[in-house]
């Protein structure tokens, strides 16, 4: 299923902030974990400070809190961990139109490992798995509406149709048209399935939108 636990606006807006910048900077260039001190003494701000800006990186998902004893000992006596920062796992993006080159490269790698496995054709192996994806966004709750913004696809009414005014696969999509826009399909089919929404999916591609339209 695709999580995406942070807003990566406002991830990229919290760096804004000067001393906070200079700390993520610090913090991403060191060879492992920063504690609070060692931060402190990096940037020239209090303690307190720090931790304040520390804490807000991790929490906009930008640095990752981990907990180690420093000293080498275990054990009774060995003290508590310290609270200390590195690089966060997962990378933050932004983009204008919003895109996910994430989500339809991991589909078409996965289709031709499971292919070269199975012998399945690749296509039909991107085919299944984008209705799979689709079906399980779908089961996990919400609106159409809500779905498909939180997908990038910019939903927005059209009589008792859906358009779709962004394709969060565009740079692909206008290289490999059919290859991405029916594994596209397929996603979204699998999205109203899993919703149970009363929409159908279809291809229908015109200029400024998502190859695919929504229909009752």
């Amino acid at each position: 299923m695709v999580e995406i636990p942070h807003d990566p606006v406002a991830a990229v807006a919290a760096l804004d902030e000067p001393t906070r910048r200079r700390l993520y900077d610090y913090v991403v260039r060191r060879p492992g974990p920063v504690g609070r001190d060692e931060a402190a003494a990096a940037v020239g701000a209090p303690r307190t400070t720090v931790a304040f800006h520390l804490d807000r990186l991790v929490d906009e998902g930008l640095l990752e809190a981990v907990h180690e004893r420093r000293t080498g000992r275990t054990g009774p006596g060995a003290g508590r961990p310290a609270k200390l920062y590195r690089r966060a796992p997962h990378p933050i993006a932004v983009s204008l139109p919003e895109n996910r080159y994430e989500l339809i490269g991991a589909l078409l790698a996965d289709a031709v490992a499971e292919s070269d496995t199975t012998g399945e054709p690749p296509r039909a192996v991107l085919h299944r798995r984008a209705r799979e994806l689709g079906r399980g966004l779908g089961r996990s709750g919400g609106d159409p509406v809500a779905a498909l913004e939180g997908l990038g696809f910019e939903p927005r009414a059209e009589g008792d149709s859906v358009v779709l005014g962004n394709c969060p696969f565009h740079s692909l999509a206008q290289r490999h048209t059919e290859l991405v826009c029916g594994a596209n399909l397929c996603l979204l089919e699998g999205l109203v399935s899993g919703l149970g929404a009363d929409l159908r999916a279809r291809l229908d591609p015109s200029p400024g939108h998502c190859c695919v339209r929504l229909e009752p």
